[in-house]
């Protein structure tokens, strides 16, 4: 269960950084996943070092914090993936 748990997590907050970046990025799903979950593993560290990781209610910032580090994982390997498709 906890697998299935991580490839949802992993394409959700992979699939909002897609959404957040402008133009389109052609990288296919299950490697939106995994940096997805990459930049949610992240955003999570990045949180805890902030002291923002565990908030009362919804922990906004650490969301934010995971999809912005999921953005910046996307942007970074779509040229590389685009250059090694042609």
């Amino acid at each position: 269960m906890t697998l299935i748990w991580a490839l949802v997590v992993g394409l959700v907050v992979g699939l909002l950084a897609k959404l957040v970046l402008p133009g389109r990025q052609p990288v296919p799903l299950w490697l939106t996943v995994l940096l997805g979950l990459v930049g949610a593993l992240i955003g999570n560290v990045v949180a805890s070092a902030l002291g923002v990781r565990h908030t009362n209610g919804v922990d906004w910032i650490r969301h934010l914090l995971q999809v912005a580090a999921a953005a910046v994982l996307i942007s970074a390997v779509t040229p590389a993936y685009l250059g090694r498709r042609h």
